[in-house]
């Protein structure tokens, strides 16, 4: 399979740290599949994504993305990349319509194919009959489903997610997961995917990174971690390679 994204000997350390965030962590994400990046509450996780994004620049190492680095070409790496944060990055006072219309003119997407791929998505997601509400009136799960649609507008070629199901009900999770697969089969969407939730990311990820400490402990097909780790799950496996001390201090 072919690259999308090459990680190689990637170190970031912040200002007075006592140690990397992330430490020479090498990954390769092909193209078409959904990889699952893996790892407790400060592993590095964030800092790598936000590097992978263009946000902050690495100490050491590089990323390239379909053969393209931020430092060269950063305008389209950004383009190729679209992003669901944890947090709701929606205007509150704004309807479903209204945000989704700013955003994708802000990518570039000319109006009739914009009305044309919102009505389709919100169709999908089930918020047909919510889209002129304002979203200050959504639930936690309608406002995810947003959230989603706004990072995949511009159809992306590498679509991070961030906990994309975190606080939201069995349905909308369901309804969430089945899209995501439906993107990733259909339209060959490659998905990087973040989550504390290890039995979703078993099922969805075909991939999977588990990092700890800022640094790369293991990664490989999903099913092929579990056998070569003589586990029964991916949480075992995450279990067994973290340690079981508590991490949410």
């Amino acid at each position: 399979m072919e690259a999308l994204v090459e990680i190689k000997n990637l170190s970031k350390k912040y200002k007075d740290a006592p140690r990397p965030a992330v430490n020479n962590v090498s990954i390769t994400i092909e193209k078409g599949c959904v990889f699952g990046l893996l790892g407790p509450n400060g592993a590095g996780k964030t800092t790598l994504i936000s590097m992978l994004c263009g946000l902050f620049s690495p100490n050491e190492g590089i990323i390239t993305i379909n053969r393209k680095t931020h430092q060269s070409n950063s305008r389209e790496c950004k383009q190729m990349i679209g992003v669901v944060p944890q947090e709701i990055a929606l205007y509150s006072k704004l309807t479903a319509w209204e945000n989704l219309m700013f955003l994708g003119h802000m990518y570039g997407i000319k109006t009739a194919e914009l009305k044309e791929r919102i009505t389709k998505n919100l169709s999908i997601l089930g918020l047909e009959e919510n889209t002129h509400q304002k979203i200050s009136t959504y639930s936690g799960g309608m406002k995810r489903r947003v959230n989603l649609i706004a990072g995949l507008l511009h159809n992306p070629q590498l679509l991070i997610l961030d906990e994309p199901t975190v606080g939201v009900d069995v349905q909308s999770k369901q309804a969430i997961i089945e899209y995501l697969k439906n993107l990733n089969t259909e339209l060959g969407m490659t998905i990087l995917y973040t989550s504390h939730h290890l039995e979703e990311a078993e099922d969805f990820c075909s991939h999977i990174a588990i990092i700890d400490d800022g640094k790369l402990i293991t990664q490989g097909k999903t099913k092929q971690l579990i056998s070569e780790n003589d586990c029964k799950s991916i949480e075992e496996v995450y279990l067994k390679i973290t340690g079981s001390k508590f991490r949410d201090k």
